[in-house]
C-alpha cells in the first residue's frame, strides 16, 4: 500500500512539474514590441507616448486571436511601433509590483482596478498615466486602427465618443 502511495505521489508531483513548465511560471509575458507595465509607463512620460496596455490571460483565445490576426499586421504593428507604448499584462499574475499613480499593484488587482471583466481587453492611457479607456473584446485589424486613430487624434478630448467614431468611419468632427 505505501508503495502505491509513494507511486502515486512521485506521479502527481511529476504532473504538476510538467503543467508549471508547459504554462510558464507566472511571470509577465513579453513579445515583441510590448514591454513590462513599470518600464513602458516611465517610457510614456519620457515620449510623451499614448499608453496600450494588452490585459490577456493565457487561456484566453481570443487574446491568442488578437496576437495572430490583429496585433501582427504590419500596418497595426507599425502604427503601434509608431505612435505608442505598448504594455502587456497577465491579467492572473498575482506576484510582480507594478507602480500606478503612486499605489503598488499586482497585475490581479491592476486589472481589478482597471475594471476588466473579459479577455483581452485594451487599456488606453494619455502619456501621464490618465486613462482614457478600456475596450474589451476581441478586435478585427480596421476596427482596431479606427480605435488607434481615435486615440491619436485625440477625439476622445472633444467629447465624441469610439462608438460614433467608429460609425463614422473615423471622422473626429
Amino acid at each position: 500500500m505505501a508503495s502505491i502511495k509513494k507511486r502515486n505521489t512521485t506521479f502527481f508531483l511529476a504532473a504538476v512539474a510538467a503543467i508549471w513548465i508547459a504554462c510558464g511560471s507566472g511571470a509577465e509575458e513579453k513579445s515583441e514590441g510590448w514591454i513590462g507595465f513599470n518600464e513602458g509607463i516611465k517610457l510614456a512620460e519620457d515620449t510623451g507616448k499614448p499608453v496600450i496596455i494588452d490585459f490577456y490571460t493565457s487561456w484566453c483565445k481570443w487574446c491568442k486571436e488578437m496576437d495572430n490576426k490583429t496585433f501582427s499586421d504590419p500596418q497595426v504593428s507599425g502604427v503601434l511601433q509608431k505612435g505608442f507604448i505598448t504594455i502587456r499584462i497577465n491579467a492572473e499574475n498575482r506576484s510582480e509590483q507594478l507602480k500606478y499613480q503612486g499605489k503598488i499593484y499586482t497585475p490581479a488587482q491592476l486589472t481589478r482596478h482597471f475594471a476588466v471583466r473579459g479577455f483581452p481587453s485594451l487599456a488606453y492611457l494619455e502619456s501621464d498615466g490618465t486613462k482614457i479607456m478600456v475596450v474589451p473584446g476581441f478586435k478585427q485589424t480596421k476596427e482596431f486602427l479606427l480605435t488607434l486613430n481615435y486615440v491619436n487624434e485625440g477625439c476622445y478630448k472633444k467629447d465624441i465618443t469610439l462608438d460614433r467614431y467608429l460609425r463614422s468611419g473615423g471622422n473626429c468632427n
